[in-house]
């Protein structure tokens, strides 16, 4: 009876829409057509090789409740859990939402007693404020790496406290209307960055000294997707070989940051007066390029709903950079050590029904617009349709990830674009001073760059 309810239920949720999730809308139909055949759990265990056996009881089959908390996206992770409760009645999570800025102070406060959260969502800039509350997952890991990529960044004796399941990378969102009308094709899509100034200046038009319609505004994204990732291509690392200290004020930094100021002072592309917000002008119309990570699309589709836009992958300084850029990720949920042992234990059952799931894997990566670590979907039609997940599939190993950097490290190299771009202050001293103060910063942490993991690193310049 259970198992008949629960498919039922699945096939149902299947159909809901979910919130600006980058899916085509032939995508959401033909789940829907199908969604008779769509069974979640099945009439056995499922999943390849972290299994789930959906008619194991819980709790012995006693009500049990526990808290997770969240910052953002409220109805995706409720969906989740909701999933979880259909096939364990007996268990009710409560979903908590948190304002952003609040969450990273206020978590840590509850983990370390024992009325926090039993499962809370995990950011990898926040890694220090909650690793020391955050227990190890309860599932062999060699069934762990063998379902997902990149799980030995996060890899501690042998165990994982939490992986990665989306990945997310800086990419080039293009305005198709404004491409077609400056006659461009997608012959012209730039693979180097010489035909992407090219490009850049075909789709610039000023009135005089009046810039009209940049031809790309990089306004707000200097920091993520100039600074934190183009060093890769000519195989310069972000951090020391020991992977201790960052190395920021470097030739390679100088150079990648001229070029990006040259686009503005030189090529006349665009300004930095042009617009706070990079992405806000592109979604104007205003702007006919501009770069960003995947979750740039979910935000456009949301707020420009009308926008004609398509995306490419990152240009190259040649044809045979070392890496293609940084990459990100989205993490699975933290299971708190201070929660009582029931709770912990079906804690630890969220995360392997969670983990085994491709449906909810799919569910999340495709809302997230970020492509999976777990290699049973990751040729999914549905994943390979967000357009920034199908830029990141077409060279994902090509991409390092250089580990879970504390936030000081994002925020000072933003500061580092606004002491150049804005207060008028050198290259070279905006990435000294950017580097020595991340420097300090990262003397309280326990941050180890995992650069040298990736599959290049042989050729990597520390």
């Amino acid at each position: 009876m259970k198992k008949s309810f629960v498919i039922l239920l699945i096939a149902l949720l299947v159909i809901l829409p979910i919130f600006a999730n980058g899916v085509s809308e032939e995508a959401n139909e033909a789940k829907t057509e199908n969604a008779s055949e769509t069974v979640i759990w099945g009439p056995n265990t499922f999943g390849e090789n972290v299994k789930y056996d959906p008619d194991v009881e819980i709790n012995n089959g006693e009500p049990i409740t526990l808290d997770y908390w969240i910052w953002t996206d409220d109805a995706l992770f409720t969906s989740i859990m909701e999933d979880y409760s259909a096939v364990h009645p007996n268990v009710t999570i409560n979903v908590i939402s948190n304002p952003y800025t609040d969450y990273w102070t206020k978590l840590p406060l509850m983990l370390k007693g024992d009325k926090g959260p039993a499962l809370f969502n995990i950011h990898n800039a926040f890694e220090d404020n909650f690793m020391n509350y955050a227990a190890a997952y309860d599932i062999d890991i060699n069934e762990i790496k063998a379902d997902f990529d990149r799980v030995e960044a996060h890899e501690k004796n042998g165990k994982v406290n939490y992986i990665d399941i989306g990945l997310m990378t800086s990419s080039v969102y293009y305005n198709k209307d404004l491409w077609t009308a400056a006659g461009l094709t997608d012959a012209d899509i730039p693979t180097t960055w010489d035909e992407f100034r090219e490009v850049a200046k075909k789709l610039t038009i000023w009135d005089g000294n009046k810039l009209v319609q940049a031809g790309l505004n990089i306004n707000g994204c200097v920091a993520t997707d100039i600074i934190m990732g183009l060093n890769y291509q000519k195989g310069q690392t972000m951090f020391s070989k020991d992977g201790k200290t960052c190395i920021l004020d470097n030739d390679v930094e100088k150079e990648n940051l001229q070029m990006a100021y040259d686009w503005y002072n030189v090529d006349k592309v665009g300004s930095e007066d042009f617009g706070d917000n990079g992405f806000d002008s592109f979604g104007q119309g205003l702007s006919a390029m501009t770069l960003g990570w995947g979750w740039r699309g979910r935000y456009i589709e949301y707020f420009f709903p009308e926008m004609n836009f398509d995306v490419f992958q990152i240009p190259t300084f040649d044809d045979n950079p070392v890496g293609i850029d940084r990459v990100n990720a989205e993490a699975c949920f933290g299971v708190n050590k201070n929660a009582s042992p029931e709770q912990q234990a079906v804690a630890q059952d969220v995360v392997r029904f969670y983990l085994a799931n491709d449906t909810l894997q799919k569910r999340f990566n495709t809302y997230m617009n970020t492509y999976p670590t777990k290699k049973s979907i990751q040729e999914d039609a549905d994943i390979l349709s967000v357009k920034a997940c199908n830029v990141l599939a077409q060279n994902a190993d090509q991409y390092v990830y250089p580990g879970a950097m504390p936030q000081t490290v994002e925020d000072n190299c933003n500061i580092c674009a606004q002491n150049i771009f804005y207060n008028g202050m050198s290259i070279e001293a905006a990435l000294k001073i950017c580097q020595d103060t991340i420097n300090d910063d990262l003397l309280g942490t326990d941050f180890v760059a995992v650069e040298n993991q990736f599959v290049n690193s042989d050729k990597f310049t520390y």
